[in-house]
């Protein structure tokens, strides 16, 4: 039946791509229509540039997209999209040519209640046992189908799996398209396993500017109920959905890490017998100014409260950070930097160093200010932050033989990275040390007490007269 089904539709495909009517003589527009697909399907292999590939746009602003694959039955898109409606958001489909040829009407009331369609390809199938030409006519023909029943002329492609292969890039750069799009949030609700609640739960720890959610629309019915759990992880930390071709158009452009000054600010360099550094603990001021800092990484729900928290107090800090997060949220480190504050480098794996063997530390430091510097776009301050903050002489020379040399400590910490330790203790631990030229260490970690503990710590410092400085100009 299924097959039976599906040449059905694909010759209704064919006849309304070639403007033929459902009632002329059937074996002579299937003729016609064989002869000109076999003659269209002479395609010759793209060897222009690949289109784009997005999975996430780079961008600092607080939006991120919601992305649906496939088309489901009438009444389950109707429910779809009443809830969309009802929690205030606008989504892209990613539709199936074929679902479209079916049902015009669905893809129609998609588009009049505000959302976007896109490519789905034709039949959703597994574009990497397709040749180049099959490749070429599942975007094509679904292209044709789309603009055809809707107007509209689709911009971007994604696989049914969203991933791709270099020929699905070719034929889309073939084709005009704008880009190949994945994702970089999948709340995996192909496993009928997970209910609404652990959809929404694995969106909000997840959750990023400039992300990209998939979900689909024909697989797992609880992703309708899902759907006001993602709007609310949203409006927890301020952050807007958007249609996906309004995400990319507000986004930037990455340049590579070699068109960047100062990405060669730091290198592996053995000869460090001599290197000279500079520990900093704190400043030696009568001034009543202090440098807060924070280390490691965190998801983006707490490091945008902490953003929130400091843009509130009117407050500039120093974020160290962990390379090997920031590789994976780029995003959130080049809020920091648009947010007026500096980032610094804090190792990429979080080593102890004084455990690793001179080149494997270097390679580390490097590694994470070449991670940093792509990410945020530009050179980061040449402050470089031990992790635990045990560092020796030796180490000290080969962290700052590298161009690191300045190692960046602090004299108040509480350790806050213990969730045992609660906001109040935090408070207390650091009014009772902080003193002129303190250096503050906090952390940006998930499920610990600091977001709680921040808005008291600046306004009692605040209310002793103190103000604060990034590190770097503390060090000058």
């Amino acid at each position: 039946m299924l097959r039976v089904r599906e040449g059905f539709v694909m010759g209704m495909v064919l006849m309304l791509l070639s403007g033929c009517s459902m009632f002329v003589n059937k074996d002579e527009s299937v003729d016609n229509l064989k002869g000109k697909t076999d003659a269209e399907q002479s395609i010759t292999r793209y060897t222009g540039e690949k289109s784009k590939a997005i999975s996430y746009v780079y961008t600092a602003r607080k939006e991120l997209a919601l992305t649906f694959n496939g088309m489901g039955d009438e009444k389950t898109m109707k429910r779809l999209l009443d809830q969309l409606d009802a929690s205030q958001i606008k989504a892209t489909f990613f539709l199936p040519g074929m679902r479209v040829a079916e049902e015009p009407k669905i893809a129609k009331d998609i588009l009049a209640r505000g959302h976007e369609i896109e490519n789905n390809t034709l039949n959703q199938l597994d574009t990497s046992k397709l040749s180049y030409e099959q490749i070429y006519r599942e975007i094509q023909l679904s292209n044709e189908v789309i603009k055809r029943e809707t107007g509209i002329v689709p911009r971007y492609v994604r696989t049914k799996s969203g991933d791709f292969t270099d020929d699905v890039r070719l034929a889309a750069a073939h084709l005009g398209m704008d880009a190949v799009v994945s994702y970089n949030i999948n709340p995996k609700d192909r496993d009928l396993s997970r209910d609404a609640k652990t959809i929404g739960d694995y969106v909000t720890r997840y959750i990023s500017r400039g992300g990209i959610i998939s979900l689909n629309t024909d697989i797992n019915p609880e992703v309708i109920p899902a759907i006001p759990l993602l709007a609310q992880a949203a409006e927890e930390i301020g952050y807007k959905f958007t249609t996906l071709s309004e995400l990319i158009k507000n986004g930037g452009e990455r340049k590579p890490l070699e068109n960047i000054p100062g990405y060669d600010a730091a290198k592996v360099n053995m000869n460090y017998q001599n290197a000279q550094y500079k520990l900093v603990y704190k400043s030696d001021t009568n001034n009543k100014q202090v440098a807060l800092t924070f280390d490691d990484w965190g998801s983006d729900k707490t490091v945008t409260k902490i953003l929130d928290i400091l843009a509130e107090h009117d407050v500039k800090a120093t974020f160290f950070l962990r390379a090997k997060g920031v590789e994976n949220n780029p995003n959130l480190a080049r809020a920091m930097v648009e947010g007026g504050h500096d980032v610094a480098n804090h190792s990429y794996s979080h080593p102890v160093v004084t455990t690793l063997k001179p080149e494997d530390l270097q390679k580390d430091i490097v590694k994470a200010h070449q991670v940093i510097t792509e990410s945020i776009q530009q050179q980061p301050v040449m402050l470089f932050r031990p992790p635990t903050g045990v560092v020796d002489d030796q180490t000290g020379k080969v962290i700052a033989a590298t161009g690191y040399k300045v190692i960046a400590m602090y004299d108040v910490t509480t350790l806050d990275w213990d969730s045992k330790n609660s906001a109040k203790d935090i408070v207390n631990g650091v009014l009772t040390q902080t003193q002129n030229g303190s250096v503050i260490l906090l952390h940006m970690l998930d499920d610990i007490h600091t977001i709680e503990a921040l808005p008291v710590v600046l306004e009692s410092l605040k209310s002793k007269g103190y103000t604060f400085v990034k590190m770097a100009e503390m060090v000058k």
